[in-house]
Order: structure tokens, then C-alpha cells, then sequence
């Protein structure tokens, strides 16, 4: 089964968001194991950046506004492509500081949902719902339409 890290900075500390991404993550079970890894924000970036990239593998994904804008049925496709090499796939959401540039030009993606600035704790939210839309578009369901 394929691994999906999700790396975050900083934790959740709203039970409503918490209660929708553990509900994302028990569906996205029964397609993947993934992790959410919770990071302390750092001093600054630098300090955020090293401490994600000793945890991040894989296929890495960074959230950033200045990424590439995808569909939901692009993001699938491309979900689906590492899937089928094997690939753990890793995503990232930084602070509400940003990324630092050296996790940015690690990232084998850089992806952007929008022009527009949203919570991270919100991100992490609409993050998990993606990932799982995506799985439910790959495995012919009715979900997404």
C-alpha cells in the first residue's frame, strides 16, 4: 500500500478542523497509509526549512502560491502515476510564514490551490480532502462528480 506523508508546521487547535482531517484520513485508509507529521515552527524559515527536509521522502509536494494550479482530476493523475511506480508521495504545508526557498527548490512539485491565502490549519483540511477526491476519482467513484 502507498504511503502519503503530510508534513505541517505548527499544529491544529481548532477541534473542528482537527475532526475533518482525522474523518479524511480514516477514509483515505482504505487506499493508502498516511502520516501527519506535526512540526514546531521554527525561529524562521531556514530553521523550518532543515527541519522538514530531514523528514520528507519520496515524491515531495510543496503548497506553495507560487506553484503550478492543477484540477482535481490532474492532481488524480498525477497521484495515480506515482502510485503506480511505488513512489511515497509527501506533502508540505508551511507555517503561516510560507516555505523556506531551499524546501521549495527540493520539492519535485510545487502546487498551489489558489491565488488566494488560506489558514494552514484550513490548508491541511482542504489538503486531505484533495488527496482523497483524488483517490476516489482513480478508483472510478461516484464522489467527485
Amino acid at each position: 500500500m502507498i504511503k502519503v506523508n503530510i508534513i505541517c508546521v505548527g499544529k491544529i487547535k481548532e477541534e473542528f478542523y482537527r475532526s475533518a482531517v482525522a474523518e479524511y484520513l480514516k477514509r483515505l485508509s482504505r487506499f493508502c497509509r498516511t502520516e501527519v507529521i506535526e512540526l514546531p515552527e521554527g525561529k524562521n524559515l531556514d530553521e523550518e526549512g532543515a527541519a522538514i527536509l530531514k523528514r520528507a521522502n519520496g515524491y515531495v509536494i510543496a503548497l506553495c502560491v507560487e506553484g503550478q494550479k492543477m484540477s482535481s482530476t490532474a492532481l488524480a493523475s498525477k497521484i495515480k502515476t506515482l502510485c503506480d511506480g511505488g513512489q511515497t508521495i509527501t506533502f508540505i504545508i508551511g507555517s503561516s510564514c510560507g516555505l523556506s526557498p531551499q524546501v521549495k527548490s527540493a520539492a519535485q512539485l510545487k502546487l498551489s490551490f489558489s491565488d488566494m491565502t488560506f489558514p494552514h490549519q484550513l490548508m491541511r483540511v482542504i489538503l486531505c480532502e484533495q488527496i482523497y477526491r483524488a483517490f476516489m476519482i482513480n478508483s472510478g467513484s461516484e464522489y467527485h462528480k
